[in-house]
């Protein structure tokens, strides 16, 4: 800026200066889907009588009125139209009555608003013939020449000085349209003079003054034009330019998303707007965050970005609801990537962190994937050796996720895949080889090692490496029995090596159980893989056969397994009083026992006989925790509907049960996950241990506590309250069970003292205690525990949504987001699911407003604004917003009895702080046409008003019943008609209620956030033409054809010429 300020102190100022102006200035950015359209001016001079010493007389050359008619056609050469009158001015000695002239005719167009096409070309033709008087640009080397020559720059044309200064002296005007088009003109002004353009150094001021009043304007097409104008006047070398500074407060604050976008496409890159501009790829408006990815794919390098942002950019570019912003990402931004690292996509893999991402990564690489055709990828492929695998010395991150991904890409074509799956995967014999050499590398570090960070870092890449690997077992072809067992063998010879990571194990068990169809070898295989883990066998001195000890490890388990069946058919029929069958049991487990002892005798005489081979039980943490991994993975890939037989039992008994009462944090919370996971099999096993899981979820450490919480919401989600109910004799039955799906809402908050004697009882009291729990975690999965519980009808009780309603309100919970999103979709979609869920939602309204009407000020809930609250309960009981609305207008509604119960309230006693509240609330209730109630209300309207003394109250009151007794007579005089009420807005309110909805539901939490939004958006969300003061409020009419739209909008297009003739006419 160094040069920009010497320049400016020749009384001269580059209009952008020149390092910057391609990241700043660029012509895409500047008309942005508004034919190029930038600004306008408006000129109140007096205009005097033509002077006759000066007549332009030339016949081939244009006067000014012609040019100017000629101009707002759109097929006219502007260029033949701007030679022709700069012809005719050059000629000319005194050019005042030309400046005169010119400005004259140009009002016309700088008091019109609207977007014509007349208009637009007019000023198009203006900025055009105005910058045509600009000197030629020169090169740097002239400019260089220049300097050391020490010469005064030439001053600029006059009649470019005079249009730029003529629009400033009315950019205060009170006309909107005015002030739009003095911005319009000084945007074009400034955007079509040349690139190195120079202006005097107090005009260049006064525009920058000006504007950046004008950004501030009340009408968002002003602010849009005087944000485009400011293009050329930044300096992003100056950490205080106060046009970066007027950009960065509008992207943050302006409320119209058209000005948010004008900014953006023209705001120069730089590390103090960058973070700005990142913000905007997460704003509310679709468009938005669209143009924001274009920028930083067009203006932004990549190195300029953080790891933590790339990845942040495609995570929500990636997975952004909207598809015109996917597509943006698709096309524009990962391009721009690519184009930037020479198209090397494991370079550009190195730009990302993928050991912390890969999910991420593995969907970016897709996206490129789908973007590129499909001879290319085999063309790009990596470095395969002949058995078409990457040699394990050259194995990286980048290039086994790229493979992975290249892989999956492929085999997701289906059939159309299989022959080029075939060029970059081997056969699954070999592939399996190749992954058991790589896992059986990966070293095992001892205590002292790991404290090396360097060593251990080596480690975690082998891991992660590992897992990506074992990943692509998924993409290998077993559908040949050869290779599928192989495959098979490896996996198992893997979980059972006391070497293998035990982050590998879930996985592992996941591909191994994938290759196995039934569930029951499923059991059987992981037991065997458990029973070998957990009781391995010491190797004798001598080495033996080890497929003989194999075989014999086999029959030994098979036979245990058979022990424990007839053992426990045994314990069934005594308890039948089975007793032949019984005797015939005891015989076949004696014979088994028996058989098992041979075998064992086996096993230790094919060892020396010095040397006995002996099993051993581990019960370390490490081996218990692999141990509870492969039993968790197993019982998560079962069939819900698959029973829990021997097997599991055994392992219940001998394993998971155990492992509850570990000192091991880590073991302890992967018992429970087992347990929780095995009683959604067995609803006998879930009676057992509901109070074992109860216990845990009050007693334990936090994250063991959560996932006993999540276990017990599963089986209540699965088995309901009656699980509860049939644990014990003479419990009552579970109020959630009834027919409509509700239960009595007194035994849930209102008995609290007999709560105890109820397991139910009891669970929903702990449950509204987690509410209040300083955990977040704690407190918001029990949230979105109880959020399930009452869409599904599980539990209905107006406290405890009551409850939810406060704790999404209360500021504590600010931060945390999972919460906030969670309880803002669930209050939707609970309330618009049916009528009985709005009377929940009806019930709940008085105690949520009493409670934040009575909260103590030091209480959080006491910075709650009730006025938003209120508005989110009426706007979710309204009958409107149900997915299926009622058809009979005339039955009775919630807000009627809300309605009621509010009257009540206020008689209750006239004279309390909430009465303000309840009365402004009657307005806003959407009530049906049922006489009765109509009369009743009417009734209690008419006593509050006898009793009520405060004068905004009554007010309202008056209103309501005003409101009241029109609708009365109004159906009188229907009544007597033949033809059915209309309700003309019926169609136009609905959406409407429903938007409002939406956006009070997503909205605000506190009292800053709340009395802005309600009515702003309505005017700064609204299209370009919304703004406008002498645009008439729309009122509701039938919507016309196509052909009519047509011939009404060739009927209100604007001509100038009348204008201009009938002031012709007049002087």
């Amino acid at each position: 800026m160094e040069h920009y300020r010497r320049q400016l102190d020749k009384r001269t100022a580059a209009v952008a200066p020149r390092p910057y102006r391609r990241c700043c200035i660029n012509a895409d950015h500047r008309e942005d889907g508004r034919g190029g359209v930038s600004g306008g001016v408006v000129v109140r001079q007096c205009w005097e009588k033509k002077a006759g010493k000066e007549r332009m007389t030339a016949e081939n050359e244009l006067d000014i009125k012609e040019a100017f008619q000629r101009a707002q056609k759109g097929h006219n050469n502007k260029a033949k139209l701007v030679a022709s009158l700069r012809s005719r001015y050059n000629k000319l000695e005194d050019k005042t009555l030309f400046h005169e002239e010119f400005v004259h005719y140009l009002k016309y167009a700088m008091i019109v608003y609207k977007r014509e096409p007349t208009v637009e070309n007019v000023i198009e033709f203006v900025a055009r013939f105005a910058t045509s008087f600009q000197s030629p640009s020169k090169s740097e080397e002239e400019e260089e020449q220049e300097d050391d020559e020490e010469e005064d720059p030439e001053d600029d044309h006059p009649f470019l000085s005079f249009h730029l200064q003529l629009p400033l002296e009315s950019h205060k005007a009170n006309s909107h349209a005015v002030r739009f088009r003095v911005c319009q003109l000084i945007n074009k002004l400034l955007g079509s003079m040349a690139e190195n353009a120079q202006i005097d150094d107090d005009l260049f001021d006064r525009i920058h003054q000006a504007m950046l009043v004008r950004v501030t304007d009340k009408f968002p097409n002003v602010r849009i034009q005087a944000a485009l104008a400011m293009t050329r006047l930044q300096q992003p070398q100056d950490p205080d330019c106060p046009t970066i500074s007027a950009y960065m407060l509008i992207l943050e604050n302006d409320s119209n998303a058209e000005v948010r976008r004008a900014v953006l496409s023209c705001i120069a890159m730089s590390p103090q707007t960058l973070p700005k501009v990142l913000k905007r790829t997460r704003d509310i408006k679709e468009n938005v965050r669209k143009l924001a990815y274009q920028v930083l794919a067009d203006k932004v390098h990549i190195k300029a970005l953080t790891i933590a942002q790339r990845v942040s950019l495609l995570q929500q570019g990636l997975h952004d609801t909207s598809e015109a912003v996917r597509e943006v990402v698709c096309s524009r931004l990962l391009p721009a990537w690519l184009l930037r690292v020479d198209g090397n996509v494991i370079e550009l893999l190195h730009k990302l962190d993928v050991e912390n991402c890969a999910q991420t990564a593995l969907d970016m690489l897709k996206a490129i994937f789908k973007c590129t055709p499909t001879e290319e990828l085999l063309q790009n492929r990596l470095q395969l050796d002949n058995r078409k695998l990457i040699p394990m010395e050259s194995l990286t991150c980048e290039t086994v996720l790229y493979w992975r991904a290249l892989c999956e890409f492929i085999k997701a074509k289906g059939d159309e895949g299989d022959e080029m799956l075939e060029q970059v995967l081997p056969d699954a014999a070999t592939f399996a080889d190749y992954l058991c050499g790589y896992l059986k590398a990966v070293p095992v570090l001892s205590e002292e090692q790991r404290a090396d960070f360097n060593q251990l870092e080596l480690v975690m890449t082998k891991e992660f490496i590992s897992q990506q690997l074992i990943h692509l077992t998924g993409c290998v072809d077993t559908n040949e029995e050869g290779g599928r067992k192989h495959v098979l063998a490896v996996l198992q010879e893997m979980l059972a090596l006391p070497q293998t990571p035990s982050s590998l194990v879930s996985l592992l068990t996941e591909k191994l159980l994938n290759l196995i169809p039934d569930d029951h070898r499923c059991i059987q295989t992981v037991a065997e893989i458990i029973s070998d883990v957990r009781e391995p066998i010491m190797e004798a001195s001598q080495p033996v056969d080890e497929n003989e000890s194999r075989r014999q490890q086999i029959q030994l388990a098979e036979v245990k397994v058979r022990i424990l069946e007839a053992k426990q058919a045994l314990e069934e029929c005594i308890t039948a009083q089975d007793f032949s069958r019984a005797a015939e049991l005891k015989d076949s487990i004696i014979e088994l026992e028996n058989h098992r002892n041979d075998i064992l005798q086996e096993i230790a005489a094919s060892s020396q006989p010095a040397d006995k081979e002996t099993r051993t039980e581990k019960n370390d943490p490490e081996t218990l925790l692999r141990c509870l991994m492969m039993c968790a993975e197993l019982l998560k890939q079962m069939n819900i509907k698959t029973r829990i037989g021997p097997t599991i039992s055994a392992l219940m008994s001998s394993l998971i049960l155990p492992s509850i009462a570990n000192a091991h944090p880590a073991v302890r919370n992967m018992a429970v996950l087992c347990l929780g996971t095995c009683t959604l099999h067995s609803k006998d096993l879930a009676k057992t241990h509901m109070v074992l899981l109860l216990q845990i979820a009050q007693l334990d450490e936090v994250k063991i506590r959560i996932s006993a919480l999540r276990a017990i919401i599963d089986l209540l989600l699965l088995f309901g309250f009656q699980l509860l109910s049939e644990t014990g004799a003479g419990q009552t039955a579970p109020p959630s069970q009834s027919a409509d799906g509700q239960e009595d809402d007194s035994p849930v908050a209102e008995e609290k003292e007999d709560v105890p004697a109820d397991t139910a009882q009891s669970i929903l009291v702990m449950l509204s205690e987690f509410l209040d729990s300083e955990v977040s975690d704690l407190r918001t999965e029990t949230a979105e525990g109880l959020a399930k519980l009452m869409y599904t009808g599980r539990i209905s009780s107006a406290k405890m949504l009551s409850r939810l309603v406060l704790l999404w309100y209360n500021p504590v919970t600010e931060d945390d987001t999972r919460l906030r999103h969670c309880l803002g979709v669930f209050f939707q979609l609970y309330a618009r699911e049916s009528r009985v869920h709005q009377e929940v939602v009806e019930e709940s309204f008085l105690p949520t407003v009493r409670t934040l009407m009575n909260a103590p000020a030091t209480s959080p809930l006491a910075e709650v604004d009730i006025n938003n609250v209120v508005e989110l309960l009426v706007e979710l009981t309204r009958p409107s917003a149900l997915i299926k609305p009622p058809t009979n207008t005339e039955e009775v509604c919630v807000h009627d009895y809300l309605a009621v119960r509010m009257c009540g309230e206020m008689l209750k006693d006239p004279t309390a702080p909430e009465v303000r509240l309840y009365a402004k609330t009657l307005s806003n209730l959407e009530l049906s046409r049922d006489e009765t109630v109509r009369k009743d209300l009417l009734t209690l309207l008419q006593q509050l008003v006898q009793v009520v003394k405060d004068r905004v109250c009554l007010r309202a009151l008056e209103k309501m019943i005003h409101q009241l007794a029109d609708a009365k007579e109004h159906a009188e005089l229907l009544s007597g008609s033949a033809l059915q009420p209309l309700d003309v807005n019926a169609d136009e309110t609905a959406p409407d209620d429903a938007s409002k909805s939406a956006k009070r539901v997503k909205r605000g939490q506190r009292k800053a956030c709340t009395a802005k939004g309600g009515r702003k958006p309505s005017r700064a969300e609204s299209s370009e033409e919304s703004d406008g003061e002498n645009v008439p409020e729309s009122v509701p009419v039938v919507r016309p054809s196509r052909r009519a739209k047509t011939a009404a909008l060739e009927k209100t297009k604007l001509d100038l010429n009348p204008l201009i003739n009938q002031e012709a006419n007049v002087s």
